[in-house]
């Protein structure tokens, strides 16, 4: 009789206690679900503008090798529109600046260049239109724009190509200690074998016109003359009396 009170006893507790926190219960189960397709969703979404945007990178890559050049702006300003949060924006800033390039438009490939630099994108493609916009800047004489947007920049794998463009800058400017210093760093980078062309950056190294040496014996021209100097030269113009 007793086990039959406790049992009964225990029913009626779990009944109050459900009573209390059912509800609670129930809202929890409903937030967790809710959650869960919320974040299966966002998922989903994601996959499928990254899909959108490949496809149409791949679009805009057509018209960049045929040279299409307002079929491909169109497709790029989709891509920069309704891709913003994918890399693919910053890719295809570097595909238009080529086709820009191609067209004669250095300009408008150099702010296609710069719109990636200063862009939200991956830090690799960063370097990459960093590297393309210093040689655009060299193509127009803007040698000092290329110190500019260098300066400070660091990475290994860069390294030795910002070297070399570096050293056509100085070389540009009349630096030449620097443009030296510039190219032979290049030269004895280990990992620059694979960026850039070693005899080329040897030749220009080697082109580089010598430094002159800043002598300091020759006197000044408003520098007087000794003293001595002096006192021969006036008695020899009394001798002369």
């Amino acid at each position: 009789m007793d086990e039959l009170l406790s049992e009964k006893e225990q029913i009626d507790q779990m009944r109050a206690w459900w009573s209390q926190n059912g509800a609670f219960v129930i809202g929890g189960i409903v937030m967790g679900a809710a959650l869960l397709f919320g974040i299966n969703y966002y998922q989903n979404t994601q996959l499928q503008a990254q899909l959108d945007a490949s496809t149409a990178y791949e679009a805009l890559i057509v018209h960049v090798v045929d040279g299409k050049l307002e079929e491909a702006e169109a497709v790029a300003d989709e891509i920069a529109t309704a891709y913003g949060g994918t890399t693919y924006v910053g890719q295809a800033g570097l595909a238009m600046a080529r086709l820009y390039m191609d067209k004669n438009r250095d300009q408008d490939a150099a702010n296609a260049l710069l719109a990636v630099v200063d862009g939200d994108t991956d830090s690799e493609l960063k370097h990459v239109a960093r590297l393309r916009l210093a040689r655009i800047y060299l193509y127009q004489d803007k040698a000092q724009e290329v110190l500019d947007l260098l300066a400070g920049e660091e990475s290994t794998a860069f390294a030795a190509a910002y070297g070399e463009v570096l050293g056509d800058a100085y070389t540009a400017l009349g630096r030449i200690a620097e443009a030296q210093d510039a190219y032979q760093k290049v030269l004895l980078d280990p990992l620059s074998q694979g960026t850039v062309d070693q005899q080329l950056v040897q030749w220009k190294s080697l082109d580089l016109p010598e430094i002159e040496p800043v002598s300091d014996s020759e006197p000044e021209a408003d520098e007087p003359a000794p003293a001595a100097e002096v006192e021969s030269e006036e008695s020899g113009s009394e001798e002369d009396e």
